[in-house]
């Protein structure tokens, strides 16, 4: 058994836990799933997000990663729960997920700098509450989005 650190978000601590491939020893099993549609036009991106937990532990606090390819504008209003963590990350709190269970909707209206024809949104789980997700495929999602104004689904 190795020791292996594991950030917690929003803290400033960094938390040590026992790990044994595929998982924390004793740590709940839970897989965390993204889906949502995203569109942009004129240097502005409108994102609506869903969270998912298919099981079978509920999740006691989640947060989403949203890394962008091309950087958003320093000043702008992000809804609550969402704050910058790098020139093109943000992070989103998710919150509770019980098992079996959809989240809150996270809506973001994203302002790129300039007005670039593409966009490439990376998102991914940033912390779990130390939870298990042995299906990783769900909750990594990229999708390459064009200045169209056209919905693309994830």
């Amino acid at each position: 058994m190795r020791r292996m650190r594991v950030p917690v978000v929003g803290a400033a601590a960094l938390v040590m836990a026992a790990a044994v491939p595929g998982g924390a020893v004793g740590a709940p099993e839970a897989d965390l799933a993204y889906h949502g549609v995203v569109a942009m036009s004129g240097g502005r991106v409108d994102l609506r997000l869903m969270t998912r937990n298919y099981g079978p532990s509920a999740v006691p606090d989640a947060t989403v990663r949203l890394r962008w390819s091309a950087a958003p504008v320093n000043k702008q209003a992000l809804p609550a729960g969402c704050v910058r963590s790098g020139e093109r990350v943000m992070l989103c709190r998710v919150g509770v997920l019980a098992a079996k269970s959809v989240a809150r909707q996270i809506r973001l209206r994203v302002r790129l700098r300039g007005a670039p024809s593409e966009v490439r949104v990376e998102i991914d789980t940033a912390w779990n509450g130390g939870a298990v997700d042995r299906h990783r495929h769900n909750d990594r999602q990229r999708v390459l989005v064009l200045a169209t104004g056209d919905e693309y689904s994830f």
